[in-house]
């Protein structure tokens, strides 16, 4: 999949539909101060498992800032979307495995993980991580996103997700390292 930045615009701000940039100002210890930062939606992820294959189950796809700033075509990252409706954060996430992945998964089967900021020195932004296994009996439809989205579903067997995670060849999000760790300490290290 080639890609070419071709133009930076900056956006008039009637233009912006997901992010904000703004000029902060503000007093810290008696000093005026002021900082850059863009206002944007939180977001939910989750670590998919498949029981059958014995393996995560991760979106990949094209992220523009990424290649422009890494030259790295595509991304591998949590079933994930943000948040940006009046429902709860567990009916987004079930919404996200369905466009994103095509699996149905029952709301009792999710597990909420934790929460944590990403991006603190730009939006502060809070995602929520979930966890939920699944297996082909839930398969509704191919995923991949809906609305233009070009998302390519990867499986990657738990005895190759360490060398998957220290592979810094591979673009990936810290949301999909925590996660990893965190179902491995829950649930054991896979045999190598």
């Amino acid at each position: 999949m080639p890609f070419k930045i071709t133009n930076f615009t900056t956006l008039p701000q009637q233009e912006q539909k997901f992010v904000h940039p703004v000029q902060l100002s503000y007093s810290q210890d008696g000093s005026k101060r002021s900082w850059e930062a863009v206002k944007s939606h939180d977001s939910v992820s989750v670590l998919l498992y498949h029981r059958d294959k014995k393996a995560f189950l991760l979106v990949k796809q094209f992220r523009p800032a990424v290649y422009m700033t890494h030259n790295r075509t595509c991304t591998y990252e949590l079933c994930a979307g943000i948040v940006d409706k009046q429902v709860s954060l567990e009916q987004i996430t079930l919404e996200e495995i369905d466009e994103e992945c095509g699996y149905a998964v029952p709301l009792a089967s999710l597990e909420k993980v934790s929460s944590f900021f990403t991006n603190v020195g730009i939006t502060g932004s809070q995602q929520h991580l979930f966890f939920a296994t699944i297996d082909e009996s839930m398969k509704i439809h191919k995923g991949g996103g809906i609305s233009g989205e070009q998302i390519i579903l990867e499986f990657i067997p738990l005895n190759e997700v360490r060398a998957f995670l220290f592979d810094e060849s591979i673009a990936k999000t810290p949301g999909l390292m925590f996660a990893c760790f965190w179902f491995f300490e829950k649930y054991g290290k896979p045999s190598e």
